[in-house]
């Protein structure tokens, strides 16, 4: 990238990042571009060199911290062959991580949702699990797309909870999800439960929100 590329990026990336801060904290929608601009430390004037409105640049900023948390379970998941195994494990590091960074579960509680069918991020990850597992005939679901939107919802509940009250959602708690998701996959009770305690990949330490 030349010099003017390098620079357009890094004006890009921290209007993305301020919007991030704006998210979690719920100020967003009374956030004018004055206030982003401000909190990014650009002119005002970088704004459109990027984002046509407020809504397309908070579009980006949920948009990347689901591609960042779906790129850290690839690569945790990357050597794994069984989908119901790959499934559990994703379920399972997913909450753990947005549990251990508030901020981030607060943006997935309040816009994940609407990226429900996005091409990038956690839904369409989930789904190539899903559909492998009924291909590979571990799960049994007729449609692949309720079953996202069923763990979708799940797992946006449980984060709902652990905002609410955190000290009420520990690593069991995040097992525990796992394990009836799987059985509403179609996985039996014995094998649900071993899949959701198996050990776990050491997750990195994430400082972003």
């Amino acid at each position: 990238m030349s010099r003017a590329e390098r620079r357009k990026a890094l004006t890009r990336q921290k209007l993305i990042d301020a919007a991030r801060a704006l998210l979690a904290s719920d100020r967003h929608s009374t956030a004018s571009i004055q206030d982003i601009t401000d909190a990014a430390d650009v002119g005002f004037g970088s704004f459109y060199n990027h984002f046509s409105s407020k809504a397309e640049l908070f579009q980006a900023a949920v948009a990347e911290v689901l591609e960042e948390l779906g790129q850290l379970l690839d690569g945790l998941s990357g050597d794994v062959d069984d989908p119901a195994v790959t499934f559990a494990q994703s379920v399972r590091l997913t909450v753990r991580l947005a549990v251990a960074r508030p901020e981030t579960a607060q943006v997935l509680v309040r816009h994940g949702m609407v990226f429900i069918d996005a091409d990038e991020g956690l839904a369409p990850r989930a789904l190539r699990d899903i559909k492998a597992g009924v291909a590979s005939g571990r799960f049994r679901v007729g449609d692949p797309r309720l079953a996202l939107a069923t763990t979708a919802g799940a797992l946006l509940a449980v984060l709902h909870v652990s905002l609410v009250d955190p000290d009420s959602v520990t690593d069991s708690t995040c097992d525990e999800a796992a394990e009836q998701l799987l059985r509403m996959l179609g996985v039996p009770l014995d094998e649900a439960r071993v899949l959701a305690t198996a050990p776990l990949p050491d997750i990195p330490a994430v400082d972003r929100v």
